[in-house]
């Protein structure tokens, strides 16, 4: 394609991603199931294509989507709910590449265990995206969307890693489960080795990042770094960038400035929605390459090979949880015991100890939620097409197309019919957050912060006599805040309810005080308009606007 060419496919894309996400707020239909579809349309019509490239993809869009996940994920609650993430991320990653090479050697004609394997290694981890959004979009409780964000971060690591293997059993014909074992254990103590140590360095590089421009290019570049020194010193490149992802947005509140975590978090927003946007186009566009080599192979073998495919990946995954969800209590302890909170500590620190408690125990509907929150993406895809050619002794790779063709449709079978009907399933469920626990934290936290700010001011009263004026001027505003936060304490309290209590009074300050941040913004644009007022100042005084309405909460929290 010409860049001509190139650049009007580019702007469409990003036009077609647009309309998809403007349709996806008003339906409730998530844009990760849609745009595939659109892809296989544009597929079958006549007119250039875009081909997936395995290097492209792993080398370019996975590290910057994993570091972006990690910086919204929560390392304390990954590590309350690390068992069940391990079990899902990597016992069950593995169990699935093993069952559906199995499955290939016992069922498919002609089919070797360790192109089995492969395939089912490319298939075995779910892509969260689809899930999380329509998770987030319905109120999943967070203890969900920790579990479905945390297997999505570390199971990608664990499925290239084995597929890697299988490649280098099919391509020389010789396996050893010793070698294999000790292959995955270096790839994973070296890649969250490297991630260690590119978060070490991010930090040293802290004075830079009072800047944000600085701040912002040091943290796009992070990923690939992380990715290229995991990748060149042989160990897993995706570990080290979650790794360093995961240090990197525990550190950022002590750390960061106020200016760059602003800027930084917009950016990867961006990121993230055109990436992700991409990617899923791509998806559906693969349709052509993956079926334009099925004529050598019987209609019962393509049928039997899709349904070993799919059936291990969506039966697997609900017995699995099954299985562990059913072992005795006392093997789901947590490593190291949790304190029970004091009678008078806050509710919240109750709630959280509750939570570590129960941290690896699910219900059944958040087991039932789970089993079906495994959208598998274009990691599958990618993966799988960087399966070689040929074999070492020049012979093809065995199989290779018909297993492209069965990632594809794992690929869009959960991708599209998990997908649409998460959501539904989730609302079936019951299952919600708790927005008035959800509220109670934050308001908490909220009055603690200001208790200690007014602590704070008695200090600096004490040691600067003649910043009298200014303290109290201060302590006053902190007082009216505080007085509000323990305000819809009480309300919360008293509502009894999960739901968060509306109040009329608190609903008509924020009317309020919407119309007269946009009264302001009028008038200043009056200013410039006749000439009074700069653009340049302009643009000051409504970057000054924009964080105060930024303040303001979507709704009562």
């Amino acid at each position: 394609m010409s860049i001509h060419s190139t650049l009007l496919f580019v702007l469409a894309a990003v036009a077609v991603i647009v309309a998809v996400r403007w349709v996806a707020a008003r339906t409730g239909l998530p844009a990760a199931a849609l745009l595939p579809l659109i892809g296989i349309a544009y597929a079958l019509l006549p007119g250039p294509n875009i081909g997936l490239d395995p290097d492209l993809v792993l080398m370019v869009v996975l590290p910057p989507l994993l570091y972006s996940a990690a910086l919204d994920s929560s390392l304390l609650d990954l590590r309350r709910n690390l068992r069940i993430v391990v079990s899902l991320s990597v016992v069950l990653v593995l169990l699935t590449g093993l069952l559906v090479g199995i499955g290939f050697h016992l069922f498919v004609a002609g089919a070797t265990l360790a192109a089995g394997i492969a395939v089912g290694a490319a298939v075995a981890p779910p892509d969260p995206v689809a899930a999380l959004a329509v998770g987030r979009r319905v109120n999943l409780p967070p203890k969900m969307v920790t579990i479905i964000q945390g297997e999505g971060l570390l199971n990608d690591a664990t499925a290239l890693t084995m597929l890697s293997v299988a490649v280098a059993a099919a391509v020389g014909g010789e396996f050893s489960f010793p070698g294999a074992v000790a292959q995955f254990v270096v790839a994973a103590v070296g890649g969250v080795a490297v991630g260690a140590a590119v978060a070490w360095a991010k930090r040293l590089a802290r004075p830079l990042t009072a800047d944000p421009l600085l701040s912002n290019a040091i943290s796009l570049a992070t990923p690939f770094v992380a990715y290229l020194i995991g990748e060149e010193l042989h160990v897993s490149g995706v570990l080290a960038v979650v790794v360093a992802g995961l240090i990197v947005g525990h550190q950022t509140p002590q750390f960061g400035s106020g200016a760059a975590r602003l800027q930084t978090n917009a950016v990867w927003r961006l990121v993230d929605f055109l990436l992700e946007g991409f990617v899923f186009l791509l998806i559906g566009q693969q349709l052509p390459e993956v079926v334009k080599n099925l004529r050598q192979y019987d209609t019962s073998t393509i049928v039997t090979a899709v349904a070993v495919s799919v059936g291990v990946v969506l039966l697997l995954r609900p017995a699995w949880l099954v299985l562990t969800q059913s072992l005795p209590r006392s093997l789901h302890t947590r490593l190291g015991g949790v304190a029970e909170p004091d009678a008078d500590e806050p509710a919240s620190a109750r709630q959280v100890a509750r939570a570590d408690r129960n941290a690896d125990r699910l219900t059944v509907r958040e087991v039932a939620a789970l089993s079906w929150s495994g959208t598998r993406g274009v990691i599958s895809l990618a993966a799988i097409f960087t399966l070689p050619l040929t074999t070492d002794g020049g012979a093809p790779f065995p199989d290779r197309d018909l297993l492209l063709f069965c990632t594809f449709v794992v690929v869009l079978v959960t991708l599209v019919g998990q997908g649409l009907t998460f959501a539904p399933l989730v609302r079936r469920l019951g299952l919600r957050a708790n927005e008035a626990d959800q509220a109670r934290v934050r308001n908490e936290a909220r009055s603690a912060a200001v208790e200690a700010a007014l602590a704070r001011l008695d200090a600096v009263a004490a040691e600067e006599p003649e910043s009298g004026v200014a303290v109290n001027t201060i302590r006053a505003q902190l007082l009216t805040r505080l007085t509000r936060y323990r305000g819809r304490l009480d309300l919360i309290e008293q509502s009894g309810s999960s739901e968060m209590p509306t109040s009329p009074a608190y609903e008509t300050a924020l009317r309020v005080r919407r119309a007269t941040i946009d009264a302001q913004r009028e008038e200043l644009v009056r200013w410039r308009d006749s000439g009074r007022l700069p653009d340049e100042e302009l643009r000051v005084l409504e970057r000054e606007l924009d964080h105060e309405e930024l303040l303001l909460p979507k709704r009562s929290t």
